[in-house]
């Protein structure tokens, strides 16, 4: 047993003293590591390979002004890096302040991830509706996929046993999430919107660690960011087709909400009420 760690001694200083470099990337494990983390909608809806139902004739029944449940998709494996229960709270919040201004909308409910449970399916949406008395629920997916591998910034330092290479690194991060929005008697989807973004960086040894974790965190900052975007431009999709009776949905209203609440179609009303009273004005100094 000496001997051959004898050996094995002799051949790491021949190594060095032939001017062998030492790959500081694999030693922490992030040279060539390809990772990923995600949180699938069908897997939490339809969980252990089970088939989604035929879609009934069931229209939802939306009464305005909704409230709205907003959670993430619970993953199977825990938190990913880069998204910590906080960063998935603080990326809600800017979901929820894109649109709780709108007429429609009489709150926007964050759900606490410890509500969401793994494979839940509707059964815990509906769960969760109850409790907080939910009108539709958007459910927010995501999928990321990391690469990390050494490149151009790698320094070598002449010792007195030969070359040492402290590699840098460079890392692609590629995020996707979705929002879809469900109608919860029903279970029925509303519309849905994804967002995207691609981080790409270099850095050197040192700093290669922080910095693939930052870039991980951006990619789901910038996803979410253009996903808002397209979640406002498919919400207004929506209402436009409810407007025009092309949704299938049918829509009442609560008691003390004006079934024309849109700011635009409220200047219209006074514009209208205002030329028609003038009218009546005219026609009684007429009379006169």
């Amino acid at each position: 047993m000496k001997g051959w760690l004898r050996v094995l001694a002799v051949g790491l200083i021949g190594c060095l003293l032939t001017g062998c470099t030492v790959s500081w990337l694999e030693f922490l494990g992030l040279r060539g590591r390809r990772t990923g983390a995600s949180s699938s909608l069908v897997d939490f809806l339809y969980p252990n390979g089970e088939i989604p139902p035929d879609v009934d004739e069931k229209i939802p029944q939306l009464r305005l002004p909704l409230t709205v449940g907003l959670a993430f998709v619970p993953a199977s494996g825990g938190n990913p890096v880069g998204l910590s229960e906080a960063h998935k709270e603080e990326l809600l919040e800017r979901v929820k302040n894109s649109f709780i201004d709108y007429s429609f909308v009489r709150d926007i409910i964050i759900i606490p991830e410890t509500y969401m449970r793994s494979g839940g399916g509707f059964t815990n949406v509906e769960q969760v509706a109850r409790l907080y008395g939910l009108d539709v629920i958007a459910l927010v997916s995501y999928d990321q996929v990391s690469f990390v591998d050494e490149n151009w910034r790698s320094i070598t330092y002449w010792t007195i046993v030969g070359a040492l290479t402290l590699e840098g690194s460079e890392h692609d991060v590629e995020t996707f999430v979705d929002t879809a929005v469900f109608d919860v008697p029903t279970h029925r989807l509303l519309f849905r919107a994804p967002g995207t973004s691609k981080v790409t960086g270099a850095s050197t040894l040192v700093r290669a660690s922080e910095e693939f974790r930052k870039a991980q965190a951006r990619g789901y900052d910038e996803a979410v960011e253009e996903m808002i975007a397209n979640l406002d431009a498919e919400l207004n999709k929506f209402r436009d087709r409810v407007k025009a009776q092309q949704a299938n949905v049918k829509v009442s209203y609560r008691k003390g909400f004006a079934a024309y609440a849109d700011p635009a179609v409220l200047v219209l009303l006074v514009a209208l009420v205002a030329v028609v009273a003038a009218r009546d004005m005219r026609r009684r100094g007429l009379r006169c």
